[in-house]
């Protein structure tokens, strides 16, 4: 019993004491301000191994080399406070939505190519604005890209031509694009001038600097990268499994002072000359004689016995060093070779790292771990390389493979920061088609866009909306446009039948039009134009949309039977006339045939399927220059939706049989009171290859029958026979 009371005394005691000290403290120091005692006196640690550094250490010079750069970017909030919310006005983009404007060039002033293409993409975009008051991001006409100040692109007194500029405003809304930054012997991050409050797109940014949802990190190209279309990726085919000659690869430069140089200095620790080959070479810069090592002269020898892309195309990883600065043109070589990118560079924000996931097309590895970087790759299962090398190719040609590309990829990441009710989902951006071609603004829902029936486990509607375009007055119950009416409205899939009347005369009388067991709607074409019957009318309500010329002649069956093929396709077009493309070398430029041959790469839509998407698509994303075009003509919308859908899908439409109708009397022929028909179709061609970078129309050999099609069966049998009677 005593020896309770002595502990309870004790207990007691110690209470008090405590209470004592924590009463007494804050009267010994005086209240501190929130502003002026950083720390707390009990911290919370996030990263585990904080809890090993006192917290009164944190500011000492063996911390800040220590600690990750994202926590100290995190510790010192007061270098990196600009945020969306902080340094940029939204009131800017309220009214006209998102807008860019591009400064007008100054006279005197030198612009590098890679600039100018960066320029051009802007000014030829959906974005651009020509009007500063409508704007709500200002790009400069002022060369920023190469900050190095031994770079014969330099421009040199950057610092007052910016802030001369009336616009300026301390960079409030100002995008600023850049690929290289400092110079011997530390290349620092530095651009050499006060960026302000503009937002910095960079290629080798580091974590330490990058400010998250404001800044973008971009990829290091080079001056030889196309500004529109690119080539396409390396990856003709999957092999299974997956493996390649070389396991690892890599040849580039090795630095033999300076920063960038320990990391490939040591990369002939795992080097091994039959499946790991990493090469280096000295021989490079004017002087590297004077500090060339022992290794030199045997490392440049065997650096020339190889081919590049031979080791590019035969690896099934590419080791992407760090070089003097974070990021390395093997990064994108990687990506288009289909090739697993295995990033050594720690600390580099990588590309479009906001919305990209990269660990569904790389391999992240750490510099301080190069030994462990051979056993890791070849630990990892085939079915990933699968995946991770799939992915590469769907990345490299969405966002990657040309300037366009990557300006737009950047300004629709900043769009999505201003219109965040509106902005892409993480689904968007990582899979087919991607994030530039699957715009939110049509719809929040996944379901709705063709492109993701099979991830979401959903089916397109069991019904379509005809749309028949009219150009010619009614005269007579005999044209053509009547029978079609009747034909398409028995289709036990037609929701209702939508007339686009495009005709210069007054819109008919209800009663011309014939009885129909589906609504006939009737619309005035806006402007009279050929692109007006493309656009996101709110009447199309179902998923499924049937194009049809007014003289089209098909039956029921034929439109049930493309009906049931679409479903099974929804992303592309299909339907029953086809067309095709070719080169003409002799005149070294893209020709249109309407000849039956064995292939083709064009379904024209005066008889197709097409989900009503591509309406939305073709109306908001197509420049006006190419609309334009088309209306002016009055020919070739039909070709242009074909680019555009290829273009997204990256597939030939499909076409489907059909009874032998196309005569010159009938349906498809050259309008009569057009003898420039395919003169013009020619030139619509080439138009729209340029535009698009390339030619985007793939061809097909394939065409879809009905089960049972010609076979010696009775016709009873078959269930779509119509098709077969002539």
């Amino acid at each position: 019993m005593q020896a309770k009371k002595r502990y309870l005394i004790l207990f007691s005691a110690g209470v008090s004491l405590i209470l004592l000290f924590y009463l007494q403290e804050p009267a010994s120091r005086g209240t501190p301000n929130r502003g002026d005692d950083p720390h707390p006196h009990w911290p919370h640690f996030s990263d585990p191994l904080r809890a090993f550094i006192p917290w009164d250490q944190t500011e000492t010079e063996d911390y800040n080399v220590r600690a990750s750069p994202r926590h100290k970017r995190d510790d010192n909030s007061g270098a990196y406070k600009c945020r969306m919310d902080s340094c940029f006005d939204f009131s800017l983009c309220g009214r006209n939505g998102f807008k860019v404007y591009v400064y007008p060039q100054q006279k005197g002033e030198k612009i590098s190519e890679s600039y100018q293409n960066i320029l051009s993409s802007i000014e030829g975009s959906r974005f651009y604005t020509s009007d500063p008051g409508q704007a709500c991001l200002f790009v400069l006409n002022l060369d920023t890209l190469d900050r190095d100040q031994l770079s014969p692109q330099y421009v040199h007194n950057l610092k007052t031509k910016i802030q001369n500029l009336k616009l300026w405003n301390n960079g409030r809304n100002h995008l600023i694009f850049n690929l290289y930054s400092g110079t011997w012997p530390d290349y620092t991050e530095d651009l050499g001038f006060d960026i302000g409050q503009a937002m910095l797109a960079k290629a080798s940014i580091s974590t330490e600097n990058f400010r998250p949802s404001f800044d973008i990190s971009i990829p290091l190209f080079s001056k030889d990268h196309p500004r529109t279309g690119g080539e396409r990726g390396y990856l003709k085919y999957n092999t299974i499994p997956p493996f390649r000659k070389y396991v690892l690869v890599f040849k580039g430069k090795r630095y033999l002072t300076g920063i960038g140089s320990d990391t490939r200095n040591a990369l002939h620790h795992i080097h091994n000359a039959e499946d790991v080959v990493l090469l280096t070479t000295c021989k490079h810069g004017k002087d590297w004689q004077k500090h060339k090592d022992a290794r030199c002269d045997e490392d440049n020898a065997e650096y020339d016995r190889y081919n590049y892309k031979e080791m590019l195309h035969n690896s099934t990883f590419c080791l992407v060093p760090r070089g003097r600065r974070l990021g390395s043109f093997r990064f994108l070589e990687a990506l288009q070779a289909a090739c697993v990118p295995v990033m050594l560079s720690n600390g580099w924000e990588l590309p479009f790292s906001e919305i990209i996931d990269w660990r569904t097309a790389s391999i992240i590895g750490d510099e301080r771990l190069l030994l462990q970087i051979p056993s890791t790759v070849r630990s990892i299962h085939q079915d990933r390389i699968l995946s991770l090398r799939q992915q590469t190719q769907f990345l490299w040609e969405a966002y990657f493979s040309s300037v366009e590309k990557i300006v737009l990829t950047t300004l629709e990441i900043i769009q999505d920061r201003v219109l965040q009710h509106n902005a892409h989902s993480t689904l968007m951006w990582n899979r087919l088609p991607g994030g530039l071609f699957t715009l939110p603004q049509y719809s929040s829902y996944l379901g709705d866009f063709p492109f993701f029936y099979a991830v979401l486990g959903v089916k397109p509607q069991q019904k379509f909306t005809a749309v028949i375009h009219e150009v010619t007055p009614l005269v007579s119950q005999s044209q053509p446009i009547f029978n079609l009416l009747v034909a398409v409205a028995k289709s036990q899939y037609c929701a209702q039948i939508i007339v686009l009347w495009n005709c210069d005369k007054p819109l008919p009388a209800k009663h011309r039009w014939p009885a129909t067991s589906v609504p006939v709607v009737v619309i005035e074409g806006e402007s009279k134009v050929m692109s007006s019957r493309f656009l996101p009318y709110e009447n199309i309500k179902t998923d499924a949309v049937l194009s049809l010329d007014e003289d089209t002649v098909l039956s029921t069956t034929e439109v049930d039977f493309a009906f049931t093929v679409w479903q099974s396709f929804p992303e592309r077009i299909v339907g029953y006339p086809a067309r095709s493309h070719f080169w003409d070398p002799n005149k070294e430029r893209w020709g249109y045939t309407s000849k039956w041959t064995n292939d083709y790469s064009m379904v024209l839509t005066g008889a197709a399927f097409y989900h009503r998407y591509y309406n939305y698509l073709y109306t908001h994303y197509l420049p006006s220059s190419l609309k334009s075009m088309v209306d002016q003509l009055s020919n070739c919308e039909d070709i242009l939706m074909n680019f555009l859908v290829s273009a997204v899908t990256k597939m030939p439409p499909i076409k489907v049989t059909q009874k032998k109708v196309e005569t010159s009397a009938t349906l498809f022929s050259p309008p009569k009171n057009n003898p420039d028909h395919f003169a013009q179709r020619q030139t619509c061609m080439n138009k729209f290859a340029s535009w698009f970078g390339t030619m985007s129309l793939v061809h097909s050999q394939m065409r879809l029958d009905p089960v049972l099609f010609k076979d010696q069966v009775s016709i009873l049998r078959k269930k779509y026979r119509d098709i077969e009677r002539l």
